[in-house]
């Protein structure tokens, strides 16, 4: 848990705030310094003057030191959060340290200062508290913002797994007992297909217990094979599924979250296949364009078979399926069903970025 909080903190801590957020940051700490330095400047052009050479100096400070714990990152994420930010502020201070003390150099050579080594050392000294101060401050702040962000992370982590131990106490009774049921009569009848029957169950399960994630397409398709194998052990006579696929190429980079198509396929074996005698076709088209996957599933239903509409719109919500595909995809990630006498027409559809671009 340590090493997967620290995995969290190192990157923010390099992207916590935007640039112009660190502009900001190095303006207000040059201008405090210089403000608090006032009693030794006599003018407004010494005052400006001061306040570049402090610009120019906390920059020097800033960049090589983010640079340093970036370059850092593995061995900081082996320490204790506390530790990592007492290197932080160790770096901070020592390219403090150099940078004020190459400004002061080069402002004595050009003569804008006179040389005096008690100065100079006070002058070090006192930039260098200064910066531990702000320094401090900053990881006040950060530390703040980690704790809502990990917080906030665990609340999501703990929405999947009730969300998925929704989906699994809702698909799993059923359809294990009607797998049990199939294999029982195959076993005496035939051992060879509930052999094949009993590693299509293993593979779904096992996919099934291990939690939401994100998995690629091609697994996801193979997990719906499982499910529709073990289906056709029952309904091969009413059931008839065809896909439309992109290309293997294009398939290799898509991903989706893991049994999102096959908890909604068997919703529909639920609500409509298994409520009638009459043979139901299923459609299902995959397209990846312009960043974006629809996968459309299209259910013909019977014509001698009554089928309330109502009832099947209610059963036709998947609000959790969307819930987790919203969480790894963002906010415009869908899936809406439309119900009509004649078909359903359910459509998945989430942004997903082309990596081989």
């Amino acid at each position: 848990m340590l090493a997967e909080r620290l995995e969290f903190f190192i990157p923010k801590l390099m992207d916590v705030m935007k640039p112009w957020q660190w502009l900001a940051y190095l303006f207000f700490w040059s201008l405090f310094v210089t403000v608090i330095d006032r009693h030794d400047l006599e003018s407004w052009s010494e005052f400006m003057i001061s306040f570049t050479i402090r610009m120019v100096q906390n920059t020097l400070c800033i960049m090589p030191a983010l640079f340093i714990v970036d370059y850092l990152r593995p061995i900081l994420r082996r320490t204790s959060i506390i530790k990592a930010s007492v290197y932080v502020l160790a770096i901070l201070m020592m390219t403090s340290t150099v940078s004020m003390i190459l400004v002061l150099l080069v402002m004595i050579n050009i003569g804008w200062v006179d040389y005096d080594l008690q100065g100079f050392i006070l002058e070090v000294i006192f930039d260098l508290m200064v910066t531990a101060g702000f320094t401090l401050a900053f990881l006040l702040y950060f530390l703040g913002r980690y704790r809502e962000m990990h917080a906030l992370q665990q609340s999501f982590e703990r929405k999947l797994k009730a969300q998925n131990d929704m989906i699994k106490a809702r698909i799993t009774p059923h359809f294990l007992f009607n797998t049990i049921n199939t294999l029982v009569s195959l076993i005496e009848t035939n051992p060879a297909r509930a052999s094949q029957l009993l590693q299509h169950a293993s593979a779904l399960f096992r996919a099934s217990f291990n939690g939401a994630r994100e998995i690629s397409f091609e697994e996801e398709i193979a997990l719906c094979e499982h499910y529709l194998a073990i289906e056709y052990s029952r309904l091969s006579n009413k059931l008839y599924v065809q896909w439309q696929l992109p290309d293997e190429d294009v398939m290799y980079d898509m991903v989706i979250t893991a049994l999102t198509l096959q908890s909604i396929l068997e919703r529909m074996m639920l609500s409509v296949v298994e409520m009638t005698t009459e043979a139901i076709y299923i459609d299902i088209t995959v397209i990846w364009h312009h960043h974006r996957v629809i996968i459309t599933i299209n259910i013909q239903l019977p014509k001698k078979t009554l089928m309330i509409n109502h009832d099947l719109r209610q059963h036709m919500n998947f609000y959790v399926q969307a819930e987790r595909l919203q969480t790894y995809f963002g906010q415009s990630a869908e899936i809406k069903s439309q119900v009509t006498n004649t078909q359903i027409v359910t459509v998945i559809d989430y942004p997903l970025q082309d990596v081989s671009l």
